[in-house]
């Protein structure tokens, strides 16, 4: 259809022109209500924004000289956060001389990593930044959430039961 008479159609009806397809041979143009549309794209990437989960990066410190207890029960709040689904950043904070002891702190992540070994992914090994040294922990791929793991687990042990 030539452009006038597009043009005399939408101020008949009060729409505006939108071209759609530029690319096209002819261009594709619309017939619509622009304020609509736009009001309409606005509500859609509201409800885009809504839907979409936000990762927070949580972070765990630690010391070259902690204590056994303490690193397991420091491994247990990482494994907790993990299964919120937040990424985890553990720090080593070094003081004082202890920085010139860096191997004491690459072990300790290394022994975290191994405790947490097919519940996590390393998305960034240990690494020194400044008197600090930082290892990222993100949840893993493989990980099923918990209501689900807790309903396999019901099952087997009810079948057990019939059997008996």
């Amino acid at each position: 259809m030539p452009l006038f008479k597009a043009r005399d159609i939408a101020n008949e009806r009060g729409y505006d022109i939108v071209e759609v397809a530029p690319q096209a041979s002819p261009p594709v143009c619309r017939l619509i209500d622009f304020g609509k549309f736009k009001y309409e794209q606005t509500k859609k990437e509201r409800e885009a924004r809504k839907k979409q989960k936000s990762i927070l990066v949580r972070e765990v410190q630690f010391r070259p000289k902690i204590g056994d207890h303490d690193i397991d029960f420091k491994v247990r709040t990482i494994k907790k956060l993990i299964g919120e689904g937040d990424k985890v950043k553990v720090s080593i904070i070094f003081r004082g001389r202890e920085i010139t002891h860096p191997d004491l702190g690459r072990e300790l992540l290394d022994r975290v990593a191994k405790e947490l070994e097919g519940e996590v992914l390393i998305e960034r090994p240990p690494a020194m930044d400044g008197r600090r040294m930082i290892m990222i922990l993100a949840p893993s791929k493989q990980r099923k959430p918990e209501s689900e793991a807790t309903d396999t687990d019901k099952e087997p042990k009810n079948a057990e039961a019939k059997d008996s």
